[in-house]
């Protein structure tokens, strides 16, 4: 084969990958879709996701991602489990299946430990740390998370409104 095919080749190959997908949260209704919609179109329910995502990255040909937030997130889950976004998570995606995960924690009895990969199997979730493992049912997952209060947000921002709870500007949520 000689260099010019060589070349050819090369660039139909380069030319036919698509290219990265760079996103903000809020486009504008641009084609772009959200950081959730790419989520739900590898069938996982966009809760596994905090609200607040500013911008995503996203590689369609390697599934390889990155999504941001303004800063880090913690929230507790069912008051057992506390969770923890940095304000980059990374990872690679494919159907039913999120590996290579960096950026987001859980706290197990005293120790914070990395969630490496999450699996979806029929109607539950699998989120793995590398030795262990912990199983949801997805319908835990419909909505996304706030950062601070979790999925516990409702009662805490009617207490609010009632003047139950007072903001102290030195207390922070992490």
């Amino acid at each position: 084969m000689s260099t010019i095919q060589r070349i050819c080749m090369f660039l139909s190959l380069f030319l036919a990958t698509p290219p990265p997908l760079l996103a903000t949260a809020d486009d504008g209704g641009t084609a772009s879709p959200t950081a959730y919609e790419v989520l739900q179109s590898y069938d996982f329910p966009v809760g596994i996701l905090p609200e607040g995502v500013t911008h995503y990255e996203f590689n369609r040909a390697t599934g390889k991602f990155n999504a941001y937030f303004n800063s880090s997130c913690s929230f507790s889950l069912e008051g057992s489990y506390q969770l923890k976004y940095k304000s980059k998570i990374s990872g690679h995606i494919s159907k039913d299946k999120l590996t290579g995960l960096s950026g987001v924690t859980v706290k197990v009895l005293f120790l914070w430990l990395n969630i490496v990969e999450v699996k979806r199997n029929g109607e539950k979730l699998d989120f793995s740390v590398g030795i262990a493992s912990a199983e949801f049912g997805i319908n835990n997952f419909y909505e996304s998370p706030r950062c601070g209060c979790g999925f516990n947000c409702k009662s805490i921002d009617e207490n609010r409104q009632r003047g139950n709870i007072r903001s102290n500007p030195f207390v922070s949520s992490i």
